[in-house]
């Protein structure tokens, strides 16, 4: 009988990626999971949010190293020719932005978000933590709670 998804490796996440994530992604996954699992109430279902975070930690490195190698701005010439077609210099005409720029700072944002939701921050790991802790002050029932949430 196969198992639900949610209950393959008891409910937790794999501590091997998928085979798909790039090479620094795997990284990343090797040392997120144990964190997470030492540290957060992750679970399988979560996997999904790992593994963004992990792929969109390769972008930011590839973005980053591509910005280190030619800078965060490019120059920008203007080709001279004479009357019959013939090049005869160039005129620095200012900079362009360098479109890896704005991947590296979509990316950074994802990661913020994402770890903010995998509990990767102080912030989020304390808020987590209370979540918790009120959690376990509440000695009612779920249904007791649920119809007072709903108002019954």
């Amino acid at each position: 009988m196969k198992k639900v998804d949610k209950d393959v490796n008891d409910g937790q996440l794999s501590r091997t990626p998928p085979a798909y994530l790039g090479r620094q992604a795997k990284v990343v996954w090797r040392r997120l999971v144990p964190f997470l699992e030492e540290n957060t109430p992750v679970k399988r279902i979560d996997s999904g949010l790992v593994e963004q975070y992990a792929s969109q930690y390769e972008i930011y490195r590839n973005a980053y190293k591509h910005i280190q190698e030619n800078g965060e701005v490019q120059a920008i010439y203007k080709t001279l020719q004479d009357q019959t077609g013939k090049k005869i210099g160039r005129d620095f005409v200012g900079y362009k932005r360098n479109p890896m720029t704005q991947i590296y700072d979509s990316a950074v944002k994802n990661l913020t978000k994402l770890g903010a939701e995998l509990g990767l921050s102080p912030k989020s790991r304390s808020d987590l933590l209370n979540l918790n802790l009120d959690d376990h002050k509440d000695e009612r029932s779920i249904s007791d709670r649920m119809k007072e949430f709903l108002g019954g």
